[in-house]
């Protein structure tokens, strides 16, 4: 897990029309910010242990957080299912994933809400 992954210009190219426009600061640089995300959740690591190559941790939370609440990742989700000439439903195999105990509460913030328009926890 020591090598650093990065998004590829042409994986950028594909995403950056979902991204939301930036208001009054730039925001810190999207590849290197995304791959952390991607690298932190693809290893089903804490925030606070992602390499300090993508940057503050809390820059990572931030911005998953952020986003997930926008609907960015849905939108993004869906156009790549769209583009790759699949069937609108995608799934995701997390068996291997350990979810916490709260993770359950993320329906009912709206971090998904793609799925959880139908879908009531509790």
């Amino acid at each position: 897990m020591s090598e650093v992954f990065l998004l590829s210009e042409s994986q950028m190219e594909r995403i950056e029309p979902f991204f939301p426009l930036a208001h009054g600061v730039p925001r810190v640089d999207d590849r290197r910010v995304l791959s952390g995300i991607v690298y932190v959740i693809r290893n089903g690591l804490q925030w606070k242990d992602a390499p300090k190559a993508y940057g503050p941790h809390k820059t990572l939370y931030n911005r998953f957080i952020r986003w997930s609440r926008l609907g960015v990742f849905d939108r993004i989700f869906v156009a790549l299912t769209e583009q790759a000439g699949r069937s609108k439903r995608l799934m995701i195999d997390a068996t291997h994933l350990k979810a916490h105990r709260t993770s359950a509460s993320l329906l009912k913030k709206g971090l998904f809400s793609a799925i959880s328009g139908g879908q009531k926890v509790g």
